[in-house]
């Protein structure tokens, strides 16, 4: 079983804001299908758009970014069979959020 990241940019979600009701149900629902098929690992939305970077010497640099830097809206981890699997499920994620969505392996550290 490979774990899959799967997510969104910031702003990709471009609907009106009245269809966010129905866009929020769908996309738990998926969420919920992917738990109840005991591949959900974990996930969620990213709220904030403020990123504070913590350099190898311990500095904080505050929202470094150029405003039109990529940044991640969204994510989930799945643990799944495939990458046809993962690709299935951001198909899925994809139609509830109304937005593309990034797949991602993500490599298992033996040590940990």
């Amino acid at each position: 079983m490979t774990r899959y990241f799967i997510s969104f940019d910031d702003g990709a979600m471009t609907f009106p804001e009245e269809d966010l009701p129905a866009v929020s149900d769908a996309s738990h629902a998926v969420v919920e299908e992917a738990r109840a098929a005991g591949v959900w690992v974990t996930g969620g939305g990213i709220g904030e758009d403020r990123v504070s970077v913590v350099d190898t010497d311990g500095t904080v640099r505050e929202d470094p970014y150029p405003a039109d830097h990529r940044r991640v809206g969204g994510f989930c981890v799945l643990e799944v069979a495939s990458r046809e699997e993962a690709l299935h499920w951001a198909a899925r994620l994809a139609a509830a959020c109304r937005c593309p969505q990034d797949v991602r392996a993500l490599i298992d550290d033996p040590a940990a």
